[in-house]
């Protein structure tokens, strides 16, 4: 039994080690300048940013303008539906995270801030390889004390570009990231985007606390989340209207689909 116990815990760690899909800093051209950007920073989460704390202390509403895909981040996931799957989530995040501090308004309406992001590489998921490493993940976990993780293969990630500019045009606050899927952190799930549409979601509130805080975000972020991200979450009504049109979280329904591994388009609706 110890000796379980120890291959519970070090495999873990060795694949997660081993199993991290490597995914570079990409630059679309989208941005009003890359100029400001700071040096590439981090390892596993890759990224360079820009923010002017200064000038965003004024702002209080903000346009989420729907994400888009350069043509070679298009051409990476053929189907339609699941590039849609990957700009809601990451809008969706970044609508409901900017909630707690600012007022969201739709795209059109007078605003203090525009917000545009651009997904400009995607690595997808191998299906295959995602629906064996879910069967082995829940079979290991009715016969070891702690379940074996994803194969480190086949993993997927993301690449984004996003920024922030005021009426004027100007930008305040620029971001270009990337991140790779892990053994440990990401299940898999039976879907092209099945890695890339949770790292939507985590570009949307990496981006979001920047806006947020005003600087660049030291370490991850231990808070606990408003009770408006929480309803959100849970698939309830946003605290704005226009977050509504990235359409509404899973809820507990898609926490389950994501632990058996089951595709997000079988519990995210979309508008």
């Amino acid at each position: 039994m110890r000796g379980l116990v120890l291959a519970g815990i070090g495999l873990p760690l060795a694949l997660f080690l081993s199993g991290c899909t490597a995914v570079p800093l990409t630059e679309a051209g989208t941005l009003t300048s890359y100029s400001q950007l700071s040096p590439a920073k981090g390892k596993f989460t890759k990224s360079r940013s820009f923010v002017d704390g200064q000038r965003l202390a004024t702002v209080r509403t903000i346009a989420v303008m729907p994400a888009t895909f350069s043509f070679y981040a298009a051409s990476r996931i053929k189907a339609e539906q699941d590039r849609r799957l990957v700009a809601n989530a990451l809008d969706r995040a970044v609508c409901v995270a900017l909630s707690d501090k600012y007022e969201l308004v739709a795209p059109g309406q007078r605003a203090d801030l525009t917000v545009r992001a651009v997904v400009t590489d995607i690595v997808p998921t191998n299906k295959t390889i995602a629906g064996v490493s879910t069967a082995v993940s829940l079979g290991s976990s009715l016969a070891l004390p702690v379940g074996i993780p994803r194969l480190p293969a086949g993993l997927g990630g993301l690449a984004v570009e996003a920024e922030a500019i005021d009426r004027s045009g100007s930008q305040l606050a620029a971001v270009v990231w990337s991140k790779g899927a892990n053994s440990i952190t990401n299940n898999a799930r039976v879907s092209e985007v099945g890695d890339a549409y949770s790292l939507a979601a985590s570009f949307g509130k990496y981006f979001s606390r920047i806006l947020i805080v005003g600087k660049e975000p030291k370490g991850p972020d231990v808070s606990l989340p408003s009770g408006q991200r929480i309803k959100s979450a849970l698939g309830g009504k946003p605290k704005y209207a226009a977050c509504d049109a990235f359409g509404r979280s899973p809820g507990l329904a898609g926490v389950i689909a994501d632990k058996v591994g089951a595709p997000p388009q079988w519990t995210d609706r979309q508008r």
